[in-house]
């Protein structure tokens, strides 16, 4: 029966963006999506090639740009090609000009621009989907960079939100959208957008990971810095932060051996102001191998530290989003893609990397099991060969051979593939990953992930095993022993009661019990059959032995002939099932 088609279709005040998305997805010759709204899609969605996705996505705009960079880390949705093209999916938006710019912040702004900035520059340094950047001074002579949201950036989101989730509601219907329940993963769209609207929860998020960095003990708080935050000039539509001079470490892709002319190349900073000298005599000097590994390794141990220590973790660390600064530190910048891991996941994630690296297959599955919700029985036996055939890929390759992201994500594709579902937080922690160790091979190719991991390896079990406060987990552990040890001897008891009473009932359940026991029924019912039969037989010929009138001798062919027929319907029945051999 086919689905009914768009709810809102005739909505008037919707129905020019419905025609325009409709138009978008014929041009680029995605025919499924008008088959979905007229209701005549197929189950499993056809999905275009990873560059026209990202090219549909872009034509559409700032809201479906944000989608497509929000799918890219939901590797058990996607195919790792899609989530490559995703993830350097960039929303390619003009910027708000200068006179609208500066209504909305004196419209949204406590005290006046007069009273607060000594000066400010209206015209965007940077300009993003959701918002663009100026640069200004304060009154106390302090650089800072500005952050405004742009105009009417919230209503456009409220309506293309209400057109995804009603394209939701017909995919949920389909087998997909009811395997990974399309219409939650709607919402958790919307939240995660609702969420980049308010600036507030980006500046508390930039303030949460500078005093991680500041007070982790696996990282050196002189050599690497997050902004601060200006908390007096800041609203969910206005973010203030201090300016960091310096350039994105991308620019080390560049050669190191420099032409003449490069110191007069302008340089962007971290907000798109420009700088003349040349950065790369103080960061990269040819000569100078080694300051490359210093660096690479501080990136590594910071981000260790984030996914495995605290849980809070940097989910977008591109190298656009990683500065180093003139007065030579490193600075994270960009906190409005975090993500967070909790205890027990960061003690799983640890022990499945390192059954990854010694490509344990077994350990490897079961680890999966902890982590993930299955969405159909799963074939354990199965799992463990798919990982077997998958970690043999990798055995006998040295560290520096061995990527760490890419296999993680295979293990992630495999555990799809084998109908589990993985939570959201595993995505968000794969992508920073791939992100961050592909940034660091071409920053520095020599560098490898379990090099960094194995000096901190003794520290990382003992933070998870007695965690930051020892003395706090031993009064947890003796408080539960305590509840454990007097609850015991009551349920014990109770159990001793129910047994002498006679009223104690077990409940087991033997996967396949049932089939076997279908099974064992059929073979019955067709032994008394055959045995029915038998005797019809055996009847038919002691009365046509000692037959003496014909009403006898009737009687005897009407048992041969119920006999032969029952005997041939069940020879035939056996025929059909198969199971004669």
């Amino acid at each position: 029966m086919p689905r009914s088609p768009l709810p809102s279709i005739l909505t008037p005040t919707l129905l020019s963006r419905q025609r325009e998305i409709v138009e978008v997805f014929l041009r680029n010759g995605w025919d499924y999506m008008r088959q979905l709204v007229l209701g005549k899609a197929s189950d499993e969605p056809e999905l275009p090639s990873p560059a026209v996705l990202c090219n549909i996505l872009i034509e559409l705009g700032p809201v479906y740009v944000k989608l497509g960079q929000l799918l890219s880390t939901r590797p058990d949705l996607l195919p790792s090609r899609y989530i490559e093209a995703l993830s350097s999916l960039q929303s390619t938006v003009p910027a708000v000009p200068a006179v609208q710019i500066e209504n909305y912040m004196r419209q949204h702004m406590e005290r006046t621009v007069e009273d607060v900035f000594a000066e400010m520059d209206y015209v965007a340094i940077a300009a993003g989907s959701i918002g663009q950047t100026h640069r200004a001074v304060l009154k106390s002579g302090q650089a800072v960079a500005v952050k405004v949201q742009r105009p009417g950036i919230d209503q456009q989101i409220e309506r293309d939100m209400a057109l995804i989730k009603d394209l939701a509601k017909l995919v949920s219907v389909t087998q997909f959208g009811q395997r990974y329940n399309i219409i939650e993963l709607a919402e958790e769209f919307k939240s995660a957008l609702t969420a980049e609207l308010d600036f507030t929860i980006e500046a508390r998020y930039t303030d949460e990971l500078r005093h991680d960095m500041e007070n982790s003990s696996w990282v050196d708080a002189e050599k690497l810095t997050v902004p601060k935050i200006i908390w007096p000039l800041t609203n969910s539509k206005i973010l203030v932060m201090e300016w960091l001079v310096g350039s994105p470490l991308l620019l080390a892709n560049l050669p190191v051996e420099e032409p003449e002319d490069l110191s007069a190349d302008p340089v962007n900073s971290p907000f798109g102001s420009t700088f003349t000298d040349n950065p790369f005599k103080k960061l990269l000097p040819s000569k100078n191998e080694s300051k490359r590994a210093d660096v690479t390794s501080l990136l590594f141990r910071a981000f260790l530290a984030q996914y495995f220590v605290t849980g809070f973790f940097h989910a977008d660390p591109h190298p656009g989003n990683i500065f180093y600064l003139d007065d030579g530190r490193i600075a994270l910048l960009d906190c409005g893609m975090m993500g967070r891991i909790d205890p027990q996941t960061r003690a799983i994630l640890t022990e499945l990397v390192l059954s990854i690296v010694s490509s344990d297959a077994q350990r490897c599955a079961q680890l999966t099991l902890k982590m993930t919700e299955p969405l159909k029985p799963v074939n354990l036996v199965r799992l463990e060969s798919d990982y077997s055939r998958l970690l043999g890929r990798y055995y006998g390759l040295t560290l520096g051979q061995f990527n760490t992201a890419e296999a993680f994500s295979a293990v992630i594709e495999t555990g799809v593939r084998n109908n589990l579902r993985w939570p959201a937080n595993i995505g968000l922690f794969t992508k920073s990953l791939a992100n961050l160790e592909g940034a660091a091979r071409q920053f520095y190719p020599n560098i490898n992930l379990m090099d960094e991991i194995q000096p901190l390896m003794l520290d990382l079990f003992r933070q998870q095993l007695v965690g930051d406060n020892p003395a706090q987990l031993f009064l947890r552990t003796g408080l539960e022993f305590r509840n454990f040890s007097l609850s015991a001897p009551r349920q014990l008891g109770f159990l001793l009661d129910r047994l002498s009473d006679e009223t104690l009932r077990w409940n087991l359940t033997i996967q396949g019990m049932d089939s076997l026991q279908r099974s064992l029924e059929r073979s019955a019912n067709r032994r008394a059959f055959s045995t029915v039969v038998g005797s019809l037989i055996i009847g038919a010929a002691i009365i046509s032995t000692g037959q003496k009138t014909s009403q006898l001798q009737g009687l005897s062919a009407l048992l041969f002939a119920a006999a032969s027929f029952l005997g041939l319907w069940l020879i035939a029945s056996i025929l059909r099932s198969g199971r004669w051999k």
